[in-house]
């Protein structure tokens, strides 16, 4: 039996299929490469490429295929881009998981672990965010998630497919070995942001905002190492396949970190200079973002530990050094 991965050739898509494969397992990679990496599948994988929206290409993976399980990471994911273009993430995000429950369904797969986003909270009423507290999204993307969220609660009533869904916070890092590692375009995420302005291929970095209620100005984020993030997808896995029931789990470090100590915790580890310029607040930024990731450690036994943020740095450092072009040799970041 094989664990279909949707997503498989992006950031955090190919850390979990080269864990995956670590522990044994076969692993069908479905991507459409719109913002996934060719380099980032891995050899040992089976590889379509594919729009998850077409049903008739999906049936074609699932019936030839022996799935057991999915995971699923296929999404559009830029918060900026999906205020300004709301149907695209609604077409993309909502609809291709329609699709692929419906493929689901037909094939009697009834396990699926869903990467979704602390986006579906908003505006938290206090921090840190635990699973109770209210979801209401102050963006298109958070909006999305949530929507794919309640078609599996209601998929599950009709068909019986059990669920876990997983709300990350900001996953950041790379695998220590190396093989894979963050590449985005155009980059929006704040390490490899920093790392690149460390790197020179940027003059310096924007801090969104220095006068926000914290104690140097700048947001507070909470960061989770992309490995451990992983383990927890796995462990997640095993919790349906056991009979666990259908829920939802945040995944963070439980402890925040301030714009100004990623960047000085970079320049630590990089031992660059590492520009930073004030910029204008953006839109939506609430001032801290931390989560409460109890639930996880009791529930799915998870035990993070990478949670030191140099740990996080040094690995996302490594993967850029090695890599200072992501998976294009010889081609600029644009």
């Amino acid at each position: 039996m094989s664990v279909l991965v949707l997503g498989g050739a992006g950031y955090i898509g190919s850390h979990a299929v080269y864990q995956l494969i670590d522990q044994g397992e076969q692993v069908v990679v479905v991507d459409s490469l719109e913002t996934g990496h060719i380099g980032a599948v891995h050899p040992n994988s089976t590889f379509y490429e594919g729009d998850i929206r077409d049903l008739d290409f999906l049936r074609k993976v699932f019936k030839k295929e022996s799935i057991d399980a999915v995971i699923h990471f296929a999404a559009n994911s830029l918060v900026g881009e999906s205020m300004e273009n709301p149907l695209k993430y609604f077409d993309n995000n909502v609809y291709g998981t329609q699709v692929l429950l419906k493929a689901m369904v037909e094939h009697d797969v009834k396990h699926i672990v869903f990467s979704s986003t602390a986006a579906t909270y908003g505006e938290p009423e206090a921090v840190p965010i635990t699973e109770e507290m209210p979801t209401i999204p102050t963006n298109a993307y958070g909006e999305t998630k949530l929507t794919m969220e309640k078609l599996m609660k209601w998929t599950e009533q009709a068909h019986n497919i059990n669920y876990a869904s997983l709300r990350y916070f900001n996953v950041a890092g790379a695998r220590e070995s190396g093989e894979t590692g963050e590449d985005h375009r155009p980059e929006t995420h704040l390490v490899p942001i920093i790392l690149q302005t460390a790197l020179g291929q940027r003059p310096h970095i924007t801090i969104f905002g220095e006068d926000y209620d914290t104690e140097d100005g700048t947001c507070i984020r909470d960061y989770v190492h992309v490995e451990d993030l992983i383990s927890a997808h796995l462990l997640a896995l095993d919790y349906l396949k056991a009979g666990g029931k259908s829920d939802v789990f945040n995944l963070g470090s439980n402890q925040g970190f301030s714009v100004k100590e990623m960047i000085d915790t970079a320049r630590t580890v990089t031992g660059k200079e590492i520009p930073a310029v004030g910029g204008p607040r953006r839109a939506g930024d609430p001032s801290v973002l931390i989560a409460s990731s109890k639930k996880a450690k009791h529930v799915l036994g998870w035990q993070p530990s990478r949670t030191s943020i140099t740990k996080i740095m040094q690995d996302a450092w490594d993967w850029h050094v090695s890599h200072p072009h992501g998976y294009s040799e010889g081609v600029e970041h644009r």
